[in-house]
């Protein structure tokens, strides 16, 4: 399976695109805690 996943660059392109996806959630959540911090 792991071999299966390394060597198809379809599968390459989802894990990129889920990455991305999970960083700009943890990006947004980053300025939404830091904004929330500043204001107390």
């Amino acid at each position: 399976m792991l071999d299966l996943l390394l060597s198809d660059p379809v599968a390459w392109g989802s894990v990129f695109g889920i990455f991305v996806v999970v960083a700009i959630c943890a990006y947004y959540v980053y300025l939404f805690l830091h904004n929330v911090a500043e204001d107390n």
